[in-house]
């Protein structure tokens, strides 16, 4: 079982010998492929083989590239994630838009209780109102809950001078830890043997991810929390170094504690199940 989030962040050369990712840099250092989980290429000066490039997508390692600025910029994707893509993605095309439209509601349901748990455990009085957004929620969120939820969640956390599109520390903070989120569950829903292209809510012709986003909803305040720790004066190399840690907390999930990436194969696969047999009872959420 995979577990190891990698990171290189130096001038080296990535190949492969024998069942090891060998990182050719100041020192020499071979880490088996069977223990990657997760890794994340920072500096630009990195080469691969592409031996080792196929043998990472083989045991579907997650494989995270960033730009000159050490921000996620790409990742590597197989075409084929499971021995059965093909009647996956012909299940994926028959999914019908009201299934679609109640796991959507489920699942941004769920994503709002979560915010509001996160800003009761902060003593924020806000908490209120969006238990009863959770109330008002109307079936595939027709009245956008979800929208005035985030309003409210992120003043609240904030201040009602913070906006998302602001370019500063915890926004920077915010979207790097949102995207090393969305890369596990790119890798989810290809292992599975969908297409992340085709999504329950998310349309967006220019968007390759829109199933993942729709997926990774509840799990987005898991990175507030941990910003909020943080509480990141600067977004630097340091702080990267810090936010990649994420992957190392536990939750509950089907009666027992997992790590995030566990916990995240677990509730994809779950929601899949849901869609495919058109149950909603069989969606598996997270628990702090």
């Amino acid at each position: 079982m995979s577990w190891r989030t990698i990171v290189v962040s130096n001038t080296a050369k990535l190949d492969y010998q024998l069942g090891f990712m060998v990182i050719r840099g100041e020192e020499t250092v071979k880490i088996h492929i069977n223990e990657i989980e997760m890794l994340i290429v920072e500096s630009t000066a990195v080469s691969f083989t592409a031996y080792l490039m196929n043998e990472l997508t083989k045991n579907k390692v997650k494989v995270i590239f960033c730009d000159e600025k050490r921000n996620p910029s790409s990742e590597l994707l197989p075409y084929y994630g499971a021995h059965d893509t093909s009647a996956k993605i012909r299940h994926q095309m028959e999914w019908t838009k009201e299934n679609k439209a109640a796991i959507w509601t489920e699942i941004v349901t769920e994503k709002i209780r979560k915010q509001a748990e996160h800003l009761q455990d902060q003593s924020k009085t806000e908490a209120v109102l969006l238990y009863q957004y959770i109330e008002e929620m109307a079936f595939g969120d027709e009245t956008n809950r979800e929208g005035h939820a985030a309003k409210v969640y992120f003043n609240a956390l904030f201040g009602k001078d913070f906006s998302r599109t602001e370019e500063c520390p915890l926004n920077a903070a915010l979207n790097y830890g949102y995207s090393i989120i969305l890369s596990l569950f790119t890798r989810e829903v290809v292992s599975n043997g969908y297409i992340t292209q085709v999504g329950l809510f998310h349309d967006n012709m220019f968007n390759q991810f829109n199933l993942a986003c729709d997926l990774m909803e509840p799990y987005r305040p898991i990175i507030d929390r941990f910003v909020m720790e943080m509480k990141p004066m600067q977004f630097e190399k340091e702080e990267k170094h810090q936010m990649i840690t994420v992957l190392n907390r536990e939750v509950y999930i089907d009666g027992r504690k997992e790590l995030l990436g566990k916990a995240v194969k677990i509730y994809t696969r779950s929601v899949f199940d849901a869609l495919n047999d058109q149950d909603i009872s069989l969606i598996k959420f997270y628990t702090l």
